[in-house]
């Protein structure tokens, strides 16, 4: 048994074809539009969204929709404007994909409800099997010495469990075919608690991140997935602060600015 801290690595980013942008907006007029924008590392994410409501509208420069007055060149105050309006739809074109490592599966259920506008790869334990049980302890419980010593005590006696198993199945043995170690693998981990540490490959469009990130901060919420929801806030914020930074943190609760995007 080896205690474990929840880690969030974000893996994948957006990545815009300004080339086909530009033959794009050659067609339509707009041209002006890319000049306007940013193409640093950490601007596709932005530029996707404003590209995705500019379309909407036609309103990459004046003169092309004369129903449009005023075009806003400033992205910040437009994005700002696109999270104000509720106009979400176009956020859900910008997508982040994030390993989320020691995590336990008491996070992960909880995280499996939010279905809209995410993918999920988990690590599978009908196929990966347990040599240790890693385990996250919140503050309050390390700081228990009894609940700690009775905690290592429950979770070592089930570790030794695993090991045990593996040896009275032979599933080492020479000639064990893949079928049969999978189907004993699959046994064994009902004696697994639900505290285990696992990892996945989590995905989710900025329309979702922005819901659970209030959702899942909030102080009814569980007290890991807070934990994990809030470093992927603050992920965000780096990433795209035009789309994340309207968020005050209030004693780990992310609240934004603008609701129902």
């Amino acid at each position: 048994m080896r205690t474990v801290e929840p880690e969030v690595h974000l893996v994948a980013r957006p990545d815009f074809d300004y080339d086909e942008v530009a033959r794009y907006l050659a067609e339509v007029g707009g041209e002006s539009w890319l000049e306007r924008v940013d193409r640093g590392d950490l601007d596709d994410a932005q530029n996707i969204a404003e590209f995705a409501g500019r379309i909407c509208y036609r309103s990459w420069e004046p003169g092309l929709n004369p129903n449009v007055s005023r075009v806003r060149t400033d992205q910040g105050q437009y994005l700002q404007n696109i999270l104000s309006s509720a106009h979400g739809s176009v956020l859900e074109h910008v997508s982040f994909s994030f390993v989320l490592h020691n995590v336990s599966r008491v996070t992960t259920h909880e995280l499996v409800r939010h279905r809209a506008g995410v993918a999920v790869s988990q690590e599978s334990l009908r196929f990966v099997r347990l040599d240790d049980l890693p385990f996250w302890f919140p503050e309050w419980a390390r700081e228990d010495p009894e609940l700690m010593q009775r905690a290592t005590e429950l979770l070592e006696q089930m570790e030794s469990f695993q090991t045990w198993m593996a040896e009275h199945f032979g599933l080492d043995d020479e000639g064990v075919k893949f079928g049969e170690k999978k189907a004993k693998t699959s046994f064994m981990r009902r004696f697994a608690p639900e505290g285990l540490a696992t990892g996945l490959v989590w995905t989710a469009n900025v329309r979702t991140l922005r819901h659970v990130i209030e959702h899942r901060t909030a102080p009814g919420a569980e007290e890991e997935i807070r934990l994990v929801l809030g470093k992927v806030g603050e992920l965000m914020v780096k990433e795209a602060p035009a789309l994340f930074g309207d968020y005050t943190v209030e004693d780990g609760a992310w609240v934004p600015g603008w609701r129902k995007v």
